[in-house]
Protein backbone atom coordinates (compact mmCIF):
# COMPACT_ATOMS: atom_id res chain seq x y z
CA UNK A 1 0.00 0.00 0.00
CA UNK A 2 1.21 3.23 -0.77
CA UNK A 3 0.74 7.01 1.28
CA UNK A 4 0.70 9.97 -0.41
CA UNK A 5 3.12 12.33 1.29
CA UNK A 6 2.55 15.42 -0.91
CA UNK A 7 0.22 16.33 -3.68
CA UNK A 8 0.22 19.81 -6.21
CA UNK A 9 -3.83 20.09 -6.19
CA UNK A 10 -2.93 23.15 -8.65
CA UNK A 11 -2.04 20.82 -11.16
CA UNK A 12 -5.34 19.16 -11.89
CA UNK A 13 -6.77 22.74 -12.03
CA UNK A 14 -4.20 24.36 -14.00
CA UNK A 15 -3.44 21.17 -16.49
CA UNK A 16 -4.93 18.68 -18.73
CA UNK A 17 -3.23 15.68 -17.49
CA UNK A 18 -2.41 13.12 -20.82
CA UNK A 19 -0.18 10.53 -19.22
CA UNK A 20 1.44 9.97 -16.03
CA UNK A 21 4.92 8.74 -14.83
CA UNK A 22 6.62 6.98 -11.89
CA UNK A 23 9.85 7.51 -10.62
CA UNK A 24 12.31 7.59 -7.94
CA UNK A 25 13.59 10.54 -6.18
CA UNK A 26 17.11 10.64 -5.29
CA UNK A 27 17.06 12.35 -1.57
CA UNK A 28 19.93 12.73 0.80
CA UNK A 29 18.86 11.03 4.55
CA UNK A 30 17.37 14.57 6.54
CA UNK A 31 15.34 14.79 3.09
CA UNK A 32 13.92 11.21 3.47
CA UNK A 33 13.02 12.16 6.74
CA UNK A 34 11.09 15.52 6.60
CA UNK A 35 9.77 14.14 3.44
CA UNK A 36 7.98 11.42 5.60
CA UNK A 37 7.17 13.58 7.98
CA UNK A 38 5.06 15.67 5.63
CA UNK A 39 7.63 18.38 5.16
CA UNK A 40 7.07 18.27 1.20
CA UNK A 41 5.54 21.13 -1.16
CA UNK A 42 5.16 20.33 -5.02
CA UNK A 43 3.34 23.94 -5.19
CA UNK A 44 5.33 25.35 -8.75
CA UNK A 45 7.19 21.77 -9.09
CA UNK A 46 7.54 20.64 -12.66
CA UNK A 47 10.22 18.75 -14.63
CA UNK A 48 12.99 19.02 -16.52
CA UNK A 49 15.08 16.78 -18.93
CA UNK A 50 18.81 17.80 -19.32
CA UNK A 51 21.75 15.52 -21.03
CA UNK A 52 19.88 12.55 -20.94
CA UNK A 53 18.49 13.09 -17.39
CA UNK A 54 15.33 14.14 -15.38
CA UNK A 55 15.54 16.81 -12.64
CA UNK A 56 12.54 18.00 -10.14
CA UNK A 57 12.78 21.66 -10.30
CA UNK A 58 10.92 23.94 -7.60
CA UNK A 59 10.02 21.43 -5.50
CA UNK A 60 10.68 22.57 -1.13
CA UNK A 61 11.64 20.10 1.15
CA UNK A 62 11.72 21.71 4.53
CA UNK A 63 14.32 20.67 7.07
CA UNK A 64 13.03 17.68 9.70
CA UNK A 65 15.58 19.62 12.36
CA UNK A 66 16.51 22.92 11.42
CA UNK A 67 19.12 22.50 13.45
CA UNK A 68 20.79 19.67 12.87
CA UNK A 69 20.73 20.32 8.71
CA UNK A 70 24.04 21.63 6.71
CA UNK A 71 24.49 25.28 6.90
CA UNK A 72 24.63 24.92 3.01
CA UNK A 73 21.31 23.00 2.56
CA UNK A 74 18.89 24.97 -0.05
CA UNK A 75 15.71 23.43 0.24
CA UNK A 76 14.62 23.97 -3.41
CA UNK A 77 17.78 22.30 -5.14
CA UNK A 78 16.74 20.29 -7.93
CA UNK A 79 16.60 16.84 -7.20
CA UNK A 80 17.64 13.82 -9.65
CA UNK A 81 14.84 11.41 -10.72
CA UNK A 82 15.52 7.84 -11.12
CA UNK A 83 13.85 7.14 -15.07
CA UNK A 84 14.61 4.32 -17.58
CA UNK A 85 16.44 5.72 -20.98
CA UNK A 86 13.79 4.60 -22.57
CA UNK A 87 11.10 6.50 -20.90
CA UNK A 88 13.68 9.82 -20.63
CA UNK A 89 13.92 9.23 -24.61
CA UNK A 90 9.98 9.11 -24.79
CA UNK A 91 9.84 12.33 -22.33
CA UNK A 92 12.21 14.50 -24.52
CA UNK A 93 9.73 13.68 -27.54
CA UNK A 94 6.97 14.89 -25.98
CA UNK A 95 8.76 17.75 -24.11
CA UNK A 96 9.42 19.16 -27.47
CA UNK A 97 5.78 19.51 -28.76
CA UNK A 98 4.47 22.88 -28.28
CA UNK A 99 2.14 23.78 -25.50
CA UNK A 100 3.34 20.58 -23.39
CA UNK A 101 4.81 20.32 -19.87
CA UNK A 102 6.00 18.06 -17.22
CA UNK A 103 3.92 18.84 -14.22
CA UNK A 104 4.56 16.87 -10.73
CA UNK A 105 1.37 15.64 -9.40
CA UNK A 106 2.22 14.05 -5.83
CA UNK A 107 4.71 11.94 -3.78
CA UNK A 108 3.94 8.99 -2.28
CA UNK A 109 6.00 5.57 -0.86
CA UNK A 110 5.96 2.29 -2.00
CA UNK A 111 7.72 -0.76 -0.69
CA UNK A 112 9.71 1.84 1.49
CA UNK A 113 11.23 3.75 -1.56
CA UNK A 114 9.89 7.55 -1.97
CA UNK A 115 8.54 7.73 -5.69
CA UNK A 116 7.08 10.81 -7.68
CA UNK A 117 4.20 10.81 -10.25
CA UNK A 118 4.51 13.44 -12.79
CA UNK A 119 2.31 13.87 -15.86
CA UNK A 120 2.12 14.97 -19.39
CA UNK A 121 0.11 17.98 -19.28
CA UNK A 122 -1.36 20.46 -21.62
CA UNK A 123 -2.27 23.97 -19.96
CA UNK A 124 -5.83 24.91 -19.67
CA UNK A 125 -7.46 28.07 -21.04
CA UNK A 126 -8.96 30.42 -18.51
CA UNK A 127 -12.45 29.30 -19.99
CA UNK A 128 -12.09 25.74 -19.21
CA UNK A 129 -10.85 26.82 -15.66
CA UNK A 130 -14.24 28.75 -15.22
CA UNK A 131 -16.56 25.79 -16.46
CA UNK A 132 -14.65 23.41 -14.15
CA UNK A 133 -15.50 26.06 -11.30
CA UNK A 134 -19.27 26.26 -12.37
CA UNK A 135 -19.40 22.43 -12.55
CA UNK A 136 -18.15 21.82 -9.02
CA UNK A 137 -20.48 24.82 -7.43
CA UNK A 138 -23.26 23.25 -9.79
CA UNK A 139 -22.34 19.81 -8.24
CA UNK A 140 -22.23 21.66 -4.60
CA UNK A 141 -25.59 22.97 -4.90
CA UNK A 142 -27.15 19.79 -5.94
CA UNK A 143 -26.03 17.49 -3.22
CA UNK A 144 -26.92 20.82 -0.71
CA UNK A 145 -30.97 20.33 -2.20
CA UNK A 146 -30.93 16.81 -1.93
CA UNK A 147 -29.33 16.81 1.95
CA UNK A 148 -32.11 19.35 2.71
CA UNK A 149 -34.78 16.72 0.88
CA UNK A 150 -34.30 13.76 3.60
Amino acid sequence: MSKSLATNKRAKFDYNILKTFEAGLVLKGYEVKAVKNGKMSLKGAYVVLKNNEAFLINASISPYQPKNTPDDYDCERSRKLLLHQQEIKHLMGKNKEKGLTLVALKVYTKKGRIKLEFGIAKGKRKSDKREVIKEREAKREIRRKLKKRF
